[in-house]
């Protein structure tokens, strides 16, 4: 783990945030694995840093759900079910239709480019536009490291992907609510990920199709993508959590377009 240093102008909140961030990211990692126990005492010396900032970034992520605290014995990684991820799949994908549906009818600033030739566009749609682009852009890194079985690169884009995509609903707490909902799915699924031997191309990469899709402010499709590669995620995990080892699709469904398996 890296070391912090809590002097100089890193003051004790920012060094709580570092300490968090860095242990999400230990977790989905799964340098950190599902049930694994830990104290404040042992995080703070492989850290180099006092027990205050660290009790309190673990304090934060009990509260995300990405940790158990336990009164006595310290804290340990939550270990999720495929039931857990079936109720946080559905969860995020109400979330994830009302912003496809509140892009595509063009509410205020959240508006969708309309389709068509390049013309002037007013101040609002050229923001969108722009923010699309940075998407897509993030949808393209998150491709490449689908395809070639990189999920440690693939999540850091695929968090930064969606976090962009939500906030172009113009509510903080909805794209809070839904990056959270990211990570816990991410952390449910990547101890079982890292168990298949080969990851290329097996991994989601319809990043780019789906803003697409909003671009041309096609929620059918855009729902329709999102709904497809749902389903064949929630099929995996429960073949994985169940000892399989998740294949593909089951004999006769039709693979995922551009995937062929999750989150």
């Amino acid at each position: 783990m890296p070391g912090f240093s809590g002097s100089g102008a890193v003051t004790r909140s920012t060094l709580r945030q570092q300490i968090a961030d860095a242990l999400r990211d230990e977790v989905l990692a799964g340098r950190l694995q599902s049930g694994q126990e830990f104290t404040v005492k042992e995080i703070a010396e492989q850290y180099g840093v006092s027990a205050t900032p660290v009790r309190e970034a673990l304090v934060d992520l009990s509260a995300q759900g990405l940790l158990d605290a336990d009164q006595h014995r310290g804290f340990r990684v939550h270990e999720y079910s495929a039931e857990d991820f079936r109720d946080m799949v559905e969860a995020r994908s109400l979330v994830t239709s009302g912003i496809f549906r509140a892009l595509a009818e063009g509410h205020g600033t959240h508006a969708a480019v309309p389709p068509g030739p390049p013309r002037s566009l007013p101040p609002d749609e050229s923001r969108v536009a722009a923010v699309l682009a940075g998407v897509r852009r993030r949808g393209e890194e998150a491709q490449r490291a689908a395809v070639a079985g990189d999920v440690t690169v693939l999540i850091g884009y695929d968090l930064r992907f969606w976090r962009e995509l939500g906030a172009l609903f113009g509510n903080p707490y909805l794209t809070d609510f839904l990056n959270r909902l990211r990570v816990q799915t991410w952390v449910c699924v990547v101890q079982h990920l890292r168990r298949l031997p080969d990851l290329r191309g097996r991994l989601w990469a319809g990043h780019t199709d789906l803003v697409d899709a909003l671009v041309r402010r096609d929620t059918d499709a855009a729902h329709a993508m999102v709904e497809s590669y749902n389903a064949h995620a929630l099929r995996l995990i429960e073949s994985l959590t169940d000892g399989g080892m998740g294949k593909g699709p089951a004999r006769g469904e039709p693979p995922v377009p551009g995937a062929d398996t999750l989150p």
